[in-house]
């Protein structure tokens, strides 16, 4: 069946590559692009809860660096971390291991061996946008995903995929490309889920409406108010599976 979502995508797009291509290198080229967050890559949320803090690791692309606001504690580690602390009435520790543009087979050999001691007791995995992009095949896509989840699983930490974001409300992006790019990372969604639940991981859906406001001013990367809603939502949905 993945094989096969696949091969029907290639089908639809090839005829179409005359079109895309063009738009795609317009866009590369004109695209506003934004910085990473600056500052700290961890912090802590909730502290005037009593208790030991709960360890969070996000590990990612640009999401996960921050593009899109000024610094992290507005980005999706913040918001996820104070989402936590107020529901579980704890403290919670957050690390971000992010990097723009990265792939998710990229990460294992980039971003996993920088992952923080003593471990994290979650881990959040958030790829699937340049995994979209650049076309990555369903092998390539599952077998690094597949390892992230795996090495932390192995060491007893829970861990959670987000949901591959829906490419189709990019508005930085011209009409058919959002079009094919969307289709292409529903299809890898679909394969994620079901790797997730195979290997005993969660995975969260983006379960929310997308609104412009949501999005930054280069139509690609979240805003602050679209990194709070993210972060709401998936501290709500982690907080109701513990």
């Amino acid at each position: 069946m993945r094989r096969w979502a696949g091969l029907v995508w290639w089908v639809a797009a090839t005829p179409l590559l005359p079109l895309v291509l063009p738009l795609a290198v317009h866009t590369r080229r004109t695209a506003l692009r934004l910085s990473p967050a600056a500052g700290v890559v961890s912090g802590r949320a909730g502290d005037e809860h009593a208790g030991e803090a709960m360890r969070v690791l996000l590990l990612g692309e640009s999401t996960v660096a921050g593009v899109g606001v000024s610094c992290l504690e507005f980005a999706l580690a913040g918001h996820l971390a104070r989402g936590l602390a107020g529901r579980l009435r704890r403290p919670v520790a957050w690390h971000a291991l992010g990097e723009n543009g990265i792939t998710a087979g990229q990460a294992c050999q980039r971003l996993l061996p920088l992952t923080p001691e003593p471990l994290p007791d979650l881990v959040v995995l958030v790829f699937g946008v340049n995994d979209t992009t650049g076309l990555s095949s369903s092998r390539v896509w599952l077998g690094a995903v597949g390892q992230l989840i795996d090495h932390y699983r192995r060491s007893g930490v829970r861990v959670v995929c987000t949901a591959v974001p829906p490419l189709q409300h990019f508005s930085a992006l011209p009409w058919l490309l959002r079009q094919l790019l969307g289709w292409r990372a529903s299809l890898l969604d679909r394969e994620l889920r079901q790797l997730a639940e195979e290997q005993g991981a969660g995975h969260c859906s983006i379960g929310l409406p997308m609104q412009p406001q949501y999005l930054a001013i280069d139509g690609y990367h979240p805003s602050a108010l679209g990194y709070q809603v993210w972060g709401e939502h998936l501290a709500e949905w982690l907080v109701s599976r513990n």
